[in-house]
């Protein structure tokens, strides 16, 4: 898709695929920020973490392995904290802590059989080795993101600013909500090869929390969230690339610099004196 600007294939499909991931990681970002599911957001990262090193382990495909896994973790959320009678942030932290813990098992015995490379990519990602049918999936989630929110807008708007308001003028709050957490387990499974399941968690908080700086619309934020995030994403690919530095981590260090100089920046920090 970007050959006519890159001539290096490899180059070229790790810009594209960190293009495209981040497009859609920001997108959502916006939603699990404002919604405050950032603990969601985390325990389905983990998740997909999980299904992808069980997938690899037992030779299946590892991206269909970590969106069943991400999907069936997003599904028990409700249920776990019903039955269980335990609070949604306790839930959180039990599946959080189980996925971490099978993520980990499987990833360690992996190594102690000799398969411990493969298994690094799970962790921190691996940009190069893209087949082209995996960056067509990440254009397909990128463009699933942005119609999502373009057409359930006014719900979603409705749910940020209060659940029981929304549910009281007839918005369907429950089947948008649990879409939400589809998309998100979709999203990270697709991303996880790419960003690494130690820190996938930056592209779904950092880029919101970035335009948080200098938005003060919700709409703003779900157009400079995913240009901030495609400018830093493109540039961690290509810098790491040009000087043989791994990409993901790379990236994941610009974001935290631009986070904190966009605190610094925001006009949100000056105060104004008015005269009595």
């Amino acid at each position: 898709m970007l050959e006519f600007l890159i001539q290096n294939n490899i180059v070229c499909h790790a810009v594209e695929a960190m293009l495209f991931a981040s497009i859609a990681c920001a997108i959502l970002s916006v939603i699990i920020t404002q919604v405050q599911i950032s603990s969601i957001g985390f325990t389905m990262a983990h998740a997909a973490f999980a299904g992808a090193a069980v997938g690899m382990f037992l030779s299946l495909n590892p991206t269909v392995c970590s969106i069943v896994a991400g999907i069936s973790v997003a599904f028990l959320i409700g249920p776990l904290s019903d039955k269980a009678r335990l609070s949604p942030d306790t839930s959180l932290g039990l599946l959080f802590g189980i996925c971490m813990a099978v993520a980990i098992f499987f990833i360690a015995y992996m190594q102690t059989l000799g398969r411990g490379f493969s298994a690094m990519g799970l962790l921190f990602g691996d940009v190069i080795s893209l087949y082209r049918e995996e960056i067509y999936l990440l254009v397909v989630i990128c463009i699933v993101a942005i119609a999502f929110v373009l057409v359930l807008y006014k719900e979603i708007t409705a749910i940020i600013f209060n659940k029981r308001i929304a549910e009281s003028v007839g918005i369907r709050v429950k089947p948008v909500y649990y879409a939400m957490l589809f998309m998100i387990a979709l999203t990270v499974a697709l991303c996880l090869p790419i960003i690494g399941g130690l820190l996938l968690y930056v592209w779904l908080v950092i880029p919101a929390a970035i335009a948080l700086q200098f938005c003060y619309r919700l709409s703003s934020m779900f157009v400079v969230a995913p240009v901030v995030a495609a400018v830093v994403s493109v540039s961690g690919a290509l810098i790491g690339l040009e000087y043989s530095l791994p990409v993901a981590p790379l990236t994941a260090i610009i974001f935290s610099a631009v986070f904190f100089a966009a605190v610094i920046l925001s006009p949100k920090r000056r105060v104004t004196f008015r005269k009595t």
